[in-house]
């Protein structure tokens, strides 16, 4: 709301001139007419949003607000693979093991991230099996656990692959860990069963398949696991309604969260 004297909500004259004095940040502008608060960050100006600031709540400016409600805008994710050598012995030695003993792994792996001391395979789906089964098999990799399997969706993939098969494997004989992740487009969302190789994967792809629709192509009974089996819909996928929706339970109905009662 505007002043009676007319000065905008963020304390800049109406004649666009600024009220900072010598030596302060409040009235410093960069190149595209952004402005500055006390902490020397880009607040507004131009379009009003800086890719990866953090602006004061409402379009306001100086005001000491940095909860960016509502109009912090992230930077948009860089595809990128690390660079060898990673620097961590672990994955070091893994992706070295990996070279020797597969020779396709270039066809097989996209692109190789060791983020947080962790690596991560982005494998493309045709390479999975054969993968795989080098990781369990090899005597230089040994990873013969797979401890976790899970789904995720990523609506705004720049790739245009939203859903992803999270794979975590653990090397018992080399106390190491690995990720491999797969991703597929809605149109095509069918990723390799693994339950052939770690038997552990069959509740996990199971779930996978109910909650993101992810289709496990040689699963030995891939049906859902969490809802009905007439239930319409992956409740995990970001595209999802949150509620609204009534639920039947062993012969009782459910009523959505909008419909229930409110004791408060």
């Amino acid at each position: 709301m505007t002043p009676p004297d007319g000065t905008p909500p963020d304390g800049t004259p109406p004649d666009g001139s600024s009220s900072a004095g010598p030596g302060s940040h409040d009235g410093a502008r960069d190149e595209t007419g952004a402005a500055a608060n006390g902490a020397g960050e880009l607040v507004g100006g131009g379009n009003g949003l800086r890719p990866g600031r953090r602006h004061d709540a409402f379009g306001a400016g100086g005001s000491g607000d940095t909860s960016g409600f509502g109009r912090l805008v992230a930077p948009a994710p860089v595809l990128a693979a690390s660079e060898r050598p990673f620097g961590d012995p672990d994955a070091d030695a893994v992706y070295d093991a990996l070279e020797r003993v597969f020779p396709q792994l270039g066809d097989a792996v996209e692109r190789a991230v060791v983020d947080r001391g962790e690596l991560t395979l982005h494998v493309r789906r045709e390479g999975l099996p054969a993968l795989a089964q080098t990781l369990r098999d090899d005597p230089g990799l040994r990873f013969e656990l797979l401890s976790s399997l899970s789904g995720v969706d990523y609506p705004d993939d720049a790739t245009g692959r939203r859903l992803h098969s999270v794979v975590h494997l653990t090397s018992m004989t080399y106390r190491r860990r690995l990720r491999l992740e797969v991703s597929v487009a809605d149109a095509d969302p069918t990723v390799p069963s693994l339950t052939s190789v770690w038997p552990t994967a069959d509740w996990h792809e199971r779930e996978a398949y109910d909650l993101f629709g992810i289709v496990y192509t040689g699963h030995p009974g891939l049906t859902r696991i969490m809802m009905p089996d007439d239930w319409i819909g992956h409740p995990q996928r970001k595209d999802y309604p949150l509620g609204g929706i009534p639920v039947d339970y062993k012969g009782a109905t459910v009523p959505p969260p909008d419909e229930r009662r409110s004791y408060s």
